[in-house]
């Protein structure tokens, strides 16, 4: 990268690195570093009593130091936390050289570096267990500074809280916004206590296609390429569940899968193109015991992330014990509306979107019909766990018919804070039945709902062989985890969220600069000092453009001739 691009902290960073290098420095060595303990197990463990903890060897970042001539303080963040260190320049240069303190650490590390420490754990006179460092190692450089968070009497300055830049950068974020890895962390145990109850009943974890030359499962826009060996379109998956089924056709009793799907669709607080679920499917089973089941799993994970079931979810308290409410979706619409939809059709349900002023068009079913009144009317009110159950078949393609009404099916969402959290069905296994649901789909997509589901006839040649009764149900990671952590966005939650290419800023051509007037040789100093267009330039004063321009002329060493202010003021004119 040429220094004229970099930043003068970026430049000195540079410069720190070479000359370490030159000093016999490796400052991104290769070998193993032993370390034997952590930040918080230090802060934990240490009794000044019995003086433990007197042989410890740690790693991790420089977070701010404090230079004091020979002594220096520094605060090193490692994977569990901060700790302050001691260092002394007699410690860790015993002898007569004692370059590594007066040279190394106090003039060519920076906040940012990675090093090693060794030493004993003690107590500073103002009761702070710190590390007294006996040996200092440089384990790696940091060339570009990272954004200094200032705290002072619990007040936060300068905090690294743009979310385009907190998403984009999200490495930097974990750095110096600590709170941002307790999300993940708990993301990690969500997931680990679902498959801790999935395990202990002996259901199965299992991996699904990713590419499938269908895309089955959920109604959803896929996203599409092209495999050139076999040179044959194929889909990401937007679902696993068609491939989790033929498993229980094959004679497994229960299967679950942790599965990233891939919708090509908006994005918003609640979507990401990208997402996890987890989808399970047990044999012999329907949707009044997976209600229950879903019931024992989330007031589980609740409990095993905070040791209790009621949870602050923006303002509102949210309680995850169970039992939880149940209503039929026809019900629900009943409650809200005042309108009883059973037996309407989809002339009828236009008349009723349009008296409620919901939006409707002729590419619509039935089925998405009913699912518009539900979202615009009911959706929104559930804030405490409620089951919504008994859809009507037209929304329910891959679900049983229900055993006392067969234009209902039974099906389940949890609903939560407003929003859907998770779907489950009493599994549609007769074959015929499922065919003519997917020829259904198929009239739609005809009609132009590019959502509708496509026809996998391999799926149902499954089903011909036989399925035995199975509930299934899919659970949103993502949302969950949002709940769970208290989290605004579905970008908290993930790590790398997708977002838009990064705006490039106008860049003017160098020629409407020296058309102004200015020599050809000073361009690379104007681009220096900030100018990436004309009309920067001219909003700039012509004496701070001048004294600008003419500090970047003796700091980058370029020799040029300084312009007068006269010329300058002419540039600008």
């Amino acid at each position: 990268m040429n220094a004229l691009e970099l930043s003068e902290q970026e430049i000195i960073r540079r410069n720190s690195l070479k000359e370490m290098q030159s000093m016999g420095i490796n400052p991104f060595p290769a070998a193993q570093y032993h370390v034997n303990n952590f930040s918080s197990d230090i802060l934990k463990d240490f009794d000044p009593e019995k003086k433990n903890l007197q042989e410890v060897c740690i790693a991790g970042r420089i977070m701010s130091r404090r230079i004091m001539g020979k002594a220096s303080f520094l605060e090193l963040q490692d994977s569990k936390g901060r700790i302050q260190v001691y260092i002394t320049r007699d410690d860790i240069c015993p002898g007569e050289d004692k370059t590594l303190y007066n040279t190394v650490f106090k003039k060519l590390t920076d906040i940012g570096d990675f090093i090693g420490i060794k030493g004993y754990v003690f107590v500073t006179q103002v009761g702070e267990t710190s590390v007294h460092a006996t040996e200092m190692t440089i384990l790696s450089k940091s060339i570009r500074p990272l954004p200094i968070v200032k705290e002072k009497d619990g007040k936060v300055y300068d905090a690294f809280s743009d979310p385009e830049m907190r998403y984009r950068q999200r490495y930097v974020d974990l750095v110096v916004n600590p709170g941002v890895k307790d999300v993940f962390l708990k993301r990690t145990k969500i997931i680990n206590s679902m498959r801790e109850l999935f395990n202990s009943k002996d259901y199965l974890e299992v991996e699904t296609p990713i590419l499938q030359a269908i895309p089955g499962g959920a109604s959803a826009r896929p996203f599409e390429t092209h495999h050139n060996a076999l040179d044959i379109p194929l889909y990401m998956r937007i679902a696993n569940e068609l491939y989790l089924k033929r498993l229980i056709v094959g004679g497994f009793d229960g299967v679950y899968e942790f599965a990233k799907d891939f919708r090509n669709e908006g994005m918003d607080r609640t979507h990401n193109p990208e997402f996890t679920v987890m989808e399970i499917y047990v044999a012999y089973k329907d949707y009044n015991w997976m209600m229950d089941f879903t019931e024992e799993m989330i007031e589980k994970v609740a409990l095993d992330l905070h040791g209790k079931t009621k949870l602050m979810v923006g303002d509102k308290e949210i309680d995850f014990k169970r039992p939880y409410k149940r209503i039929s979706m026809m019900d629900s619409i009943l409650e809200f509306t005042g309108i009883d939809i059973n037996g309407m059709d989809d002339v009828q349900l236009r008349e009723v979107c349009k008296k409620l002023n919901i939006e409707a068009d002729e590419t619509m079913g039935k089925g998405k019909l009913i699912d518009e009144i539900f979202g615009e009317k009911c959706e929104g009110n559930y804030i405490q766990p409620t089951f919504i159950t008994d859809y009507p078949v037209e929304m329910s393609p891959l679900c049983k018919k229900h055993r006392d009404n067969p234009e209902l099916t039974e099906r389940f969402e949890l609903m939560v804070n407003g929003k859907e959290l998770c779907n489950a069905y009493s599994e549609l296994n007769d074959p015929i039945d499922q065919l003519e649901r997917f020829q259904e789909q198929n009239k739609l997509s005809e009609k132009g709902d590019d959502e509708a589901m496509f026809i996998d006839m391999d799926f149902v040649r499954a089903l011909e062989y036989g399925m035995p009764p199975t509930s299934g149900m899919g659970i949103g990671i993502d949302r969950l985890t949002m709940l769970m952590t208290n989290a605004q966005s579905i970008q908290d939650v993930l790590f790398f969220p997708q977002m838009r290419p990064e705006k490039k800023a106008a860049v003017d051509s160098d020629e409407k600069f020296v058309a102004l007037g200015i020599a050809p040789e000073w361009m690379p100093i104007i681009r220096k000092a900030g100018f990436l267009t004309v009309a920067n330039l001219k909003e700039e004063k012509p004496t701070k453009l001048h004294q600008d321009i003419c500090g970047w002329n003796k700091k980058l060493k370029m020799g040029l001739k300084n312009p007068s202010q006269e010329e300058v003021a002419a540039w600008l004119s």
